[in-house]
C-alpha cells in the first residue's frame, strides 16, 4: 500500500492527530493482541492502581484471538474480532495511554468521545482475512494471562499490517458518515 500512512508504535499525540477517517495505514513494529477477557483483567489492574503486565503507553491494541500457529508460521489465523465487545473497557485503556485499537465494526458514543478526549484512533481491519493478516505477524508470544488461551494478552511483531481509520481523534465516524452519504443517495434514487 504505497499511499498508506506508516505507523510505528509507540505512537505520539502528533501521530494520531494527523490521521483522518478513511486514511489507510500500515503498521510496523510491536502491537498487542487482546480480547474482552484480557481487557477486563487489565482494567481491573488499572482501577486498583496496579501496573499492567506491559507498558501500553502509545501502544496499539488489536482485538484478536488468534488460532494456533501452523508449521512455519508465527501465528495461525488472526482476524479482527467485533470491537463492541471491548467498548466497556476501551475508554479506560485510552485514558491509560493506548493510542490506537484495531478491530471490526463500529464503536459506541462513549468510545468515540474517549478517542477525542485522549487523542486516540480506532482502526479497522477487514474481517474474514485472518489467514492473510496473520502473514503480517512475524513473531507472536503470550505475555500475560496464558490461562485465557487465545484470549490472552499477546505481543506481536508486525510488518505492513494494513488497517483503515474508522474513528479519528476529532470525533469523526466513518460508519456514521458513510450511512449518511448512502441515505442521501438512496433518497434521490
Amino acid at each position: 500500500m504505497s499511499d498508506a500512512i506508516e505507523l510505528r508504535p509507540p505512537l505520539k499525540d502528533a501521530d494520531v492527530a494527523s490521521l483522518k477517517i478513511g486514511d489507510r495505514v500500515v503498521i510496523r513494529g510491536t502491537i498487542y493482541g487482546a480480547r474482552d477477557a484480557a481487557h477486563k483483567k487489565m482494567v481491573e489492574l488499572l482501577d486498583h492502581g496496579q501496573p499492567l503486565p506491559v507498558d501500553l503507553h502509545g501502544g496499539i491494541l488489536y482485538y484478536v484471538g488468534p488460532t494456533p500457529a501452523p508449521p512455519g508460521r508465527a501465528i495461525g489465523a488472526a482476524g479482527p474480532t467485533t470491537s463492541l465487545r471491548m467498548d466497556a473497557y476501551a475508554p479506560r485503556m485510552y485514558e491509560y495511554g493506548v493510542k490506537a485499537t484495531i478491530g471490526k465494526g463500529y464503536r459506541n458514543q462513549a468510545v468515540i468521545d474517549s478517542l477525542v478526549k485522549h487523542k486516540a484512533v480506532y482502526l479497522i481491519a477487514v474481517g474474514g482475512l485472518g489467514a492473510t493478516l496473520s502473514g503480517c505477524i512475524k513473531a507472536a508470544k503470550v505475555i500475560a494471562y496464558p490461562e485465557l488461551g487465545t484470549e490472552a494478552l499477546w505481543e506481536f511483531h508486525v510488518e505492513d499490517f494494513p488497517a483503515i481509520v474508522a474513528n479519528d481523534s476529532q470525533g469523526r465516524d466513518a460508519y456514521k458518515e458513510g450511512q449518511e452519504v448512502w441515505a442521501k443517495k438512496l433518497a434521490v434514487a
